[in-house]
């Protein structure tokens, strides 16, 4: 038996009635034949984009950072370099159904082709452009992928090496010509040579062009994204323009987007977060997106575009907040000291301000003191200072970094999803915003709670398929088109709120019969600066022991501070003062996570600090920077076997991938550490 979400007795504000789930088993294929209704009969991106191009013909679509410089096409603009592209693709030879892989960093270029991919009738795959040449060969030759459009050198190189492998590819497509002189050009082409010739045949190919788009109807692949493949091979999941169109059209209705909002896209374009909010949401509702020069400008140029909708994972939130700790490091005294007095009234009051709950005057004058002297400073310096909206997603963000931002006055909230659901499960009602939730269903979404814990949805965003998979797809989504999340959660019965405990994979027990819940400990771990990343292991066993990585740069800093000389990152990670302040913070923690009687077994008993950050080159963590368990308890072994026998150092060699793919190892002796814990007299076993 399952507990739907239609059982909870939600006691919601009438104005946000509408975004409540239908009840399970209610809605009818009727209603999901008439959603193409609700949208004016837009039923693929292609037409939006036509829509745009009349309706903001002037108003600017796209702006690129470049040699300093800020470049702008407007929506006519635009319309014209996808037709271009598009006719330069027919030309080619690209047939309805084919699939093109994309592979470079954000720019509009990319965006742009993947509409042109889309308007011939073809379907765009994304790739993270930081993949090895191997991860590319599985996915390029798991889609078929016949043409590819890359962004240099660097990335031709990558396919080239792996081309004899790829059977069915026949062309690829490059942006930036330096370096490419001498290449043969037979099955390499220039991007804006594709598009003269696309131009040059216009009169041979527009009506094929139009007949292409014409046939695109809601049912129609819109984009295919591959999983990160955290527990495997990723998969290719189909995602159709009605996943894409009414998931961005919901999410847009429910956050109230307008025309004028301006969004920086810095993140991967083959993960889902991006090209909802990049594609979906900017073409739905005709705003701006904004790609910065380099990921190294990226937060110079945050800055200067000031973006009023922002989306981030933790980790970028959490690297910011490691900067502004280092800066105040380095500020004055009498800095130090508004800064922390400033802050911790914001603490206070900040986030009653922002939900709009009684304060009191006083307080509300301190804090807009605050905000001339602090907080107001430190969202320009954020490149924050204008966010009416911004989202965290990707994994749980630790709630002491969450408060700090929205104790600023940065409507900052938390949504949970994933690929197969085009993003959007659960989202955080303006009002409603907390921490230890992810909030209410999204609109249109239904969400239930098997007797596991185990959350279920579906939703008009729901995948088609995994790619060339039946067997995962059958075991993912179900005929009535529930699909499995693998998250195990619960809905407070007050609020209707959705809290996540953990990947339901990653819930245990210890040998007591208390949860185990890894994730929990390791966010409370990473609020602090220092601390990059956490392992947490435990399930099965009498205690827990945690794996550490130092954030190299704030680490680093504080090292030149304290005129302490390090040559390399296992240096500093294994130097005695970094471990007695690593220990400081997992004592801190466990007091904390013994106040909760459901986790109080997950206290860190024992850990170590790597001589080596996780990286996702040596398979230790997926593209989009989670860490793979398995893999990581697999491969370090040794070390967890030496945190639980008790031993007090234990020796090592690691195999490391540098830049340029060569295979080299490591090899270092790790000290390894007790840490005190909190003696909890009644732990409650999990049932």
């Amino acid at each position: 038996m399952t507990h739907s979400v239609k059982h909870a007795p939600y006691e919601v504000r009438e104005s946000f009635r509408r975004f409540w789930p239908v009840e399970a088993g209610s809605r009818e294929d009727k209603n999901l034949g008439q959603s193409s209704q609700a949208t004016g009969g837009l039923v693929s991106v292609p037409a939006l984009l036509q829509r745009n191009a009349t309706l903001y013909a002037e108003k600017a679509a796209y702006r690129e950072k470049e040699f300093g410089i800020w470049q702008s096409w407007t929506w006519a603009e635009t319309e014209k370099e996808v037709e271009a592209l598009a006719l330069g693709l027919i030309n080619l030879g690209v047939n309805e159904g084919d699939f093109i892989a994309i592979i470079g960093r954000n720019r509009p270029y990319f965006y742009q082709s993947m509409v042109a991919v889309q308007s011939v009738g073809a379907v765009p795959v994304p790739v993270y452009n930081d993949s090895a040449a191997e991860e590319m060969e599985y996915i390029l030759g798991h889609c078929g992928a016949r043409f590819a459009i890359v962004e240099d050198q660097e990335q031709v190189d990558k396919i080239i090496d792996i081309q004899e492998h790829l059977h069915q590819f026949e062309h690829m497509i490059y942006i930036d010509p330096r370096g490419m002189r001498k290449y043969d050009h037979h099955s390499l082409h220039q991007y804006s040579h594709v598009q003269d010739q696309g131009r040059a045949a216009y009169d041979e190919f527009i009506t094929d062009l139009q007949a292409r788009r014409e046939k695109l109807d809601y049912d129609s692949t819109c984009v295919m994204l591959y999983t990160s493949g955290t527990t495997g091979r990723p998969k290719g999941v189909v995602l159709s323009n009605r996943n894409i169109i009414e998931s961005a059209k919901n999410a847009s209705e429910f956050d109230t987007l307008t025309a004028d909002e301006e969004i920086l896209s810095y993140l991967p374009m083959a993960w889902v977060g991006d090209f909802i909010f990049s594609v979906g949401q900017a073409y739905w509702c005709g705003f701006c997106v904004n790609c910065p020069e380099s990921p190294e400008t990226m937060m110079t140029d945050l800055r200067e575009i000031g973006p009023t909708y922002f989306f981030a994972p933790p980790r970028v939130f959490e690297t910011q907040l490691t900067s502004v700790m280092i800066r105040m490091e380095d500020a004055s005294k009498f800095k130090r000291k508004m800064f922390q007095r400033y802050m911790a009234h914001a603490k206070k009051v900040g986030g009653d301000i922002l939900d709009g709950k009684p304060v009191s005057a006083m307080d509300r004058l301190k804090y807009k003191l605050g905000n001339f002297f602090v907080y107001g400073p430190l969202k320009d310096t954020l490149g924050l200072g204008r966010v009416r909206v911004g989202y965290t997603a990707g994994e749980a963000i630790g709630p002491e970094i969450f408060d700090f931002y929205r104790s600023l006055g940065i409507n900052l909230k938390q949504l949970y999803g994933q690929t197969e659901a085009t993003v959007f499960i659960t989202v955080q009602p303006d009002g409603e915003v907390r921490a230890d939730t992810v909030g209410v269903p999204a609109p249109d979404v239904e969400i239930k709670i098997a007797d596991n814990g185990e959350i279920f949805y579906r939703s008009p965003g729901t995948f088609v398929e995994y790619y060339k998979n039946p067997e995962s797809t059958a075991s993912t989504k179900d005929a009535e088109g529930w699909v499995a999340t693998g998250d195990a959660g619960f809905f407070e019965e007050k609020s209707g709120h959705l809290r996540i405990i953990d990947r339901a994979k990653d819930v245990g027990k210890m040998a007591d019969g208390s949860m185990f819940a890894p994730k929990y400990v390791e966010n409370k771990l990473k609020f602090y600066p220092d601390i990059l990343e956490v392992v947490l292991f435990g399930n099965g066993k009498d205690r827990c022991v945690a794996f550490i990585n130092i954030d190299l740069t704030a680490v680093g800093n504080w090292a030149e501070r304290n005129n302490i000389a390090y040559a390399s990152y296992q240096e500093l990670a294994g130097h005695p003062r970094v471990l007695d302040t690593i220990q400081e913070h997992v004592e801190t923690v466990n007091k904390s996570v013994a106040e909760d009687p459901m986790l109080s077994g997950c206290q860190v008993h024992r850990f170590l600090v790597l001589h080596k950050e996780l990286d996702a080159d040596d398979g230790e963590m997926t593209r989009t920077r989670k860490v793979r368990r398995v893999v990581v308890a697999d491969k370090f072994k040794d070390l967890v076997d030496a945190l639980y026998d008790g031993s007090s150092e234990v020796s090592t060699v690691t195999e490391v991938t540098y830049e340029d793919g060569r295979k080299g190892s490591i090899s270092a002796t790790l000290e390894l550490r007790d840490a005190a814990v909190v003696s909890t007299a009644n732990k409650v076993a999990a049932e």
